[in-house]
């Protein structure tokens, strides 16, 4: 496997936990596996040891020096290693991807270096029968491959997997920095990596690629669709024999009520006492009216981006809180997110309480301490929080798009299909209603916690994957 992230040593989002997870769900099935990844900065605190002190990797005219520091371990019969690509120059920076002030201008590079160097620890260190991509950051893997390693005996049988986390990102460049990364110019033509007029790193990937796969079912439906195509749908209709959809799992020692180090109290479907006494830990935390505690409060916890559905939050929020009902948001992005937040909190101070930036127990207190979780997305691959809501017994509202529409149903969540402000407002509104009837919503409630969405059941559908590979 090739990725930018990998919790807990590379993290800005979902990517990272699902390498810190898959990997060790293959295990326990048998399967080795390599991870390979950047020594970033903070990358350096991983236990591991070096066991490549100068490894020349070819990178465009020249070639581009790097170390590598490995560490394993077991998991059942299987095992994992994990890689670490050292280049002070390039990965030695404070961000994994850009800093205060943008994205870093040799991204091109940093990422071509870790698909190519990738494919020199496969021949050095760990014969690989699959390279699994991740994402744009390892989309030159399977280019390289083809275009550098076709008549090589060593991986005459290796086959690729690219997995589309989020379509959004794409890694586009300057078709100028194809000189820097050691490939042909006749790559660049519509049908392999140029695209409109840029080269696109997620697309080398998506059509280099002998498969490819996203994260829920009905994302990679949509995703064949001008509406969330991000202008590749034709492509992907292209090669939908060879795309499928596989549902990221969770990891349920991290986040389980009834186990959970984070909160006040724990509880399980069995006994649900302690989920009040989570609820009202949260009010205090957040400054919020102790009568919340018998009110229906919703909760957020979310990068502020465009995708998550904030918009609708802004067209709605006013009529909603004639209701008396409560919000707890976590998170940061866009300042006109950030901004519509503090103007809540300004109108309502006793309803609408929010925290800006990350902090994981609070992510973690929030899921315990809400009865409903919000998630009005515009487009999600996957999702993760409303997996984790119906383990602690909060109530998904969310958008029928994407992983949501796939974990969802209407015994255990809210759905509403069309994306605008009316229908948010429905929805929120037959929640609201559906919380004052105390024992359907703990049935509700249950049907929920009794979810299984681990990742052995995904882990096995990659396997299987591999397999017809």
């Amino acid at each position: 496997m090739v990725s930018s992230e990998v919790s807990p040593w590379a993290r800005s989002g979902g990517l990272a936990d699902v390498l810190g997870a898959l990997p060790q769900a293959l295990a326990a099935l048998g399967h080795q596996v390599a991870v390979v990844l950047p020594r970033y900065m903070h990358a350096a605190d991983a236990p591991a040891t070096r066991v490549i002190d100068v490894l020349p990797v070819p990178m465009g005219p020249g070639t581009i020096d790097v170390a590598v520091w490995s560490m394993t371990a077991t998991f059942g019969p299987g095992s994992v290693t994990h890689y670490f690509i050292e280049n002070a120059a390039l990965y030695g920076r404070e961000g994994l991807y850009g800093d205060t002030h943008g994205e870093f201008g040799d991204n091109h590079r940093r990422f071509a270096l870790l698909a190519r160097a990738a494919l020199e620890i496969s021949r050095r260190l760990f014969p690989a029968d699959v390279f699994h991509g991740h994402d744009w950051q390892a989309g030159l893997l399977p280019v390289y491959l083809r275009e550098h390693f076709s008549y090589d005996p060593e991986f005459a049988a290796a086959k690729t997997l690219l997995t589309i986390h989020n379509l959004g990102y794409q890694g586009l460049f300057p078709a100028a920095m194809l000189d820097d990364l050691g490939l042909g110019r006749h790559l660049f033509n519509p049908s392999q990596l140029e695209f409109w007029g840029q080269l696109n790193f997620l697309k080398a990937g998506m059509v280099f690629s002998d498969a490819l796969n996203t994260v829920s079912r009905k994302y990679a439906e949509e995703i064949q669709t001008p509406e969330y195509g991000f202008g590749l749908d034709g492509l992907l209709r292209e090669r939908k024999a060879v795309l499928s959809g596989i549902l990221n799992g969770v990891d349920y020692e991290r986040w389980n009520p009834a186990t959970d180090k984070y909160l006040p109290a724990h509880y399980t479907p069995e006994d649900l006492n302690g989920k009040r006494e989570c609820k009202r830990a949260l009010l205090q935390e957040m400054g919020l009216p102790e009568r919340l505690i018998d009110r229906p409060v919703f909760g957020i916890v979310s990068r502020f981006a465009g995708q998550k559905g904030f918009d609708l939050i802004g067209e709605i929020a006013r009529e909603v809180f004639q209701w008396d009902v409560g919000l707890v948001a976590l998170g940061n992005g866009e300042a006109r997110y950030e901004d519509l937040f503090r103007s809540l909190c300004a109108e309502f101070p006793d309803k609408v309480a929010l925290r800006l930036g990350f902090n994981d127990a609070l992510a973690h207190q929030i899921e315990a301490g809400s009865d409903m979780f919000l998630m009005p997305s515009h487009y999600e691959p996957c999702g993760l929080n409303q997996i984790y809501s119906l383990k602690y017994g909060t109530v998904p509202v969310v958008r029928a798009t994407g992983g949501l529409d796939d974990t969802i149903d209407d015994s255990t969540g809210f759905k509403f299909a069309d994306y605008n402000g009316i229908a948010l407002l429905s929805t929120i509104r037959n929640a609201a209603l559906a919380w004052e009837d105390r024992d359907a919503w703990r049935a509700r409630m249950v049907r929920g916690m009794n979810k299984d969405f681990s990742w052995a059941p995904s882990a096995r559908a990659y396997s299987e994957l591999y397999d017809r590979l």
